[in-house]
């Protein structure tokens, strides 16, 4: 990575383009672009063949991306944002797919990682649910973040994993709705309006009080952070606060979920 970010370096530097500029070229911020260079980011293959076109090189960075080997078992584009979680002050998160990370079980995170399509082999799904349960220690740190979580009911109603999985996940995010730092809501099915039908996101504070965004596609990843692009995200979690079961209700939705089992 890193020597492919210093590739990336050298054809920008040579064709008298900064940093933002490149970006703007491929549809990026100056920050991810630096991020590439820096060989903190993966280079993508996407915008590998846009850096191609508008740096004149024959194709060589998009050789370079394609053959990038695995190294480890968080997906490349994902590890800056991992490294910028472990150490955050507040996490805000809306999911709409599975249970956030930091809420999942042992057993549920092995059966969100059992449905991907194509299947991982096993070796890869155990090391796969070690690293998200690791994940999970900033909520045991003497000073944990402030996490605010909003999940569609649809997630609390899908059964991952049969029903034995599902019930512990419950009790699991019961328990976590009680824990002092965490404020957790469901967006309840029914709705008329809803402030985030483009997806799931997260918004995190740093120590230095950095505000930034991240979202995952399919196949990739954004960190975003530009103010004004983190705002919209913003704005937007704060009105699927509004929109949301409190947590009072929400732990009385839990509950009765719970009796169901």
């Amino acid at each position: 990575m890193k020597m492919v970010g210093a590739m990336v370096a050298a054809a920008r530097i040579a064709k008298n383009l900064t940093q933002k500029q490149l970006g703007e070229l491929v549809r990026l911020d100056a920050e991810t672009i630096a991020s590439i260079e820096q060989g903190r980011r993966a280079l993508m293959s996407n915008v590998a063949e846009l850096m191609d076109l508008h740096l004149g090189l024959p194709g060589l960075l998009t050789v370079a991306a394609n053959e990038m080997p695995t190294i480890d078992a968080t997906p490349p584009w994902a590890e800056e944002y991992m490294g910028l979680e472990a150490n955050a002050i507040a996490l805000s998160w809306f999911d709409n797919q599975v249970v956030p990370g930091l809420l999942q079980t042992e057993n549920y995170a092995r059966a969100v990682f059992r449905c991907r399509v194509p299947a991982h082999p096993e070796a890869e799904i155990e090391a796969l649910t070690d690293r998200r349960i690791v994940r999970q220690q900033i909520l045991r740190r003497s000073t944990p973040p402030t996490l605010s979580f909003v999940i569609s009911e649809a997630v609390l109603r899908d059964r991952l994993g049969g029903g034995d999985v599902y019930g512990e996940q419950l009790h699991h995010l019961r328990a976590c709705a009680d824990l002092p730092d965490v404020s957790l809501q469901v967006m309840p099915l029914g709705r008329t309006s809803h402030a985030a039908l483009d997806g799931p996101f997260i918004l995190l504070e740093t120590p230095d009080h950095q505000h930034l965004g991240y979202t995952e596609t399919q196949r990739g990843s954004q960190l975003v952070s530009d103010p004004d692009e983190v705002s919209i995200m913003a704005r937007k979690y704060a009105m699927l606060r509004t929109q949301a079961l409190n947590t009072e209700q929400t732990r009385g939705l839990l509950s009765r979920l719970l009796g169901e089992t």
